[in-house]
């Protein structure tokens, strides 16, 4: 189980201090299905990367099974089991797709199972596991290779930062497909960052951020056609409990 108490993050220039989360509290249960949704800049990544330990938070905490992580780095959490998919991937010059899937499982890979991650990902393995992860490499070709590379680690906690950008519709399909599959399964609590519909709907629940704020969580059944209305009447999101 994932906590959050009294979550926030600052920054400071020289313009002063400005708040990007603002006392945030949440508990994420295991092997939940959470998309975390909500107007841009208002904190779902910035929330994403505190839990991975990309940011560190100003105040607050963070714990995982009951031990408190908020000051450990990015490589402890990782060793404890949560994994991260970024919204913009970084690229490896002169790494094969094969041997990138191989350090993400920990172990060597054979023909078969490196092939398997790339077809969930809407990738042809014959294609892509002697290529570089590089420039020649397109944005979402290289989207999908991580997100490969996230459930070839098969850690306990999955956080994908809008998986779905720069991903065509058809390999967009295979991925849900995917996502559905592992929370079926059990396999994994999966958080992810998302304004698409067809992921949002798949959710156990939906957790809406705004402004730094935890503005509500819920139920699919109840989030999202609050989300719809607000959207349609041209509703702040930031306002979600008053009516327009």
């Amino acid at each position: 189980m994932l906590e959050m108490k009294n979550l926030c993050f600052s920054v400071t220039d020289e313009n002063g201090t400005t708040d990007i989360l603002n006392d945030v509290s949440l508990t994420i249960e295991d092997k939940k299905f959470i998309v975390i949704t909500g107007p841009n800049g208002g904190g779902k990544t910035t929330l994403a990367k505190v839990i991975m330990g990309i940011n560190q938070p100003t105040g607050g905490q963070l714990l995982l099974n009951g031990t408190d992580i908020t000051n450990l780095s990015i490589s402890e959490r990782a060793k404890l089991g949560i994994s991260y998919g970024f919204q913009q991937p970084p690229r490896f010059k002169g790494m094969k797709v094969r041997d990138l899937l191989a350090i993400a499982a920990g172990k060597a890979l054979g023909h078969d199972e490196a092939c398997a991650y790339l077809t969930k990902v809407g990738l042809c393995a014959r294609d892509y596991l002697d290529r570089d992860v590089d420039t020649s490499l397109s944005g979402g070709e290289v989207k999908r290779i991580e997100i490969a590379t996230v459930l070839a680690r098969k850690t306990p906690i999955m956080i994908f930062d809008e998986p779905e950008a720069g991903i065509d519709l058809w390999s967009f399909a295979r991925l849900t497909d995917t996502f559905r599959e592992i929370h079926d399964q059990k396999q994994a609590t999966i958080i992810i960052i998302s304004h698409q519909e067809r992921i949002i709907r798949l959710a156990d629940e939906i957790i809406l951020i705004g402004g730094g704020k935890l503005l509500d969580r819920g139920s699919v059944e109840r989030i999202y056609p609050k989300i719809m209305a607000e959207t349609v009447t041209g509703c702040n999101m930031l306002e979600v409990d008053k009516k327009c």
